[in-house]
């Protein structure tokens, strides 16, 4: 998903069950490509509690729907335990 997105992973919902290191390695995931791409990204995953895959979800008013996508089941926890440091990219060195 982020390779097409401009600003990186946005508004998605996800199962409400999914491991938290499964969610910080979506994060540091999404930094990385940032990073490389020497562009600012985000990352907007929205666990939905009591939902699965292929479930959808209202968020109400103008904020829409979105079907709960499947996310990796592999364990995201040696990676993520591992600690470092993804730097931001630096927009201010072009001027």
């Amino acid at each position: 998903m982020t390779a097409v997105c401009s600003v990186g992973l946005d508004m998605i919902a996800i199962p409400g069950n999914t491991p938290d290191a499964t969610i910080s390695a979506m994060i540091a995931d999404e930094a990385a490509i940032g990073m490389i791409n020497n562009k600012t990204t985000a990352v907007r995953v929205i666990p939905v509690p009591g939902k699965t895959v292929g479930d959808e979800v209202q968020f109400g008013g103008l904020l829409g729907r979105a079907p709960v996508m499947k996310v990796h089941e592999g364990d995201a926890s040696k990676f993520v335990g591992r600690g470092g440091l993804i730097p931001a990219p630096i927009h201010s060195f072009k001027n």
